[in-house]
């Protein structure tokens, strides 16, 4: 049940990250220079290939927990710069603040069932022997 709950929520990075990579500032309906594009896409391309990673740890979770571990952590660093941002500038559009909830929400959700799940090496901790 895991590993389908972190491809679908894979697919929104995957999705975001492709849109933004492909249309740039048009994608948001704003305005800037081609400094502003280009960065807006090289955030995109890297949002989209934590998202194909999170695809892809999602196949063998018990070997590639530390990697979506780390990848985790990063979505939620993102999310707290994201929050800094509502703080200083206030809310933004609808789709920004559904980033957030899964930055900050879903992510967080999914690496404590994670790390609640099976012992880290996938393998079944070895049977007790009775005492002698």
């Amino acid at each position: 049940m895991l590993p389908l709950a972190i491809r679908l929520a894979s697919l929104v990075p995957i999705l975001a990250g492709g849109a933004g990579a492909l249309l740039g500032m048009a994608l948001l309906d704003e305005h800037g220079g081609p400094a502003a594009g280009s960065h807006l896409r090289y955030l995109s391309g890297l949002l989209l290939g934590m998202g194909l990673l999170a695809f892809w740890c999602a196949s063998d979770l018990p070997r590639r927990r530390s990697i979506l571990s780390a990848l985790c952590g990063i979505f939620v660093i993102g999310g707290l710069a994201r929050a800094l941002g509502v703080a200083l500038e206030g809310l933004p559009p609808l789709p920004h603040v559904l980033a957030l909830v899964m930055e900050l929400g879903v992510v967080p959700a999914l690496w404590l069932a994670l790390v609640r799940g099976a012992p880290p090496t996938g393998l079944k901790p070895p049977p007790q022997r009775p005492p002698r």
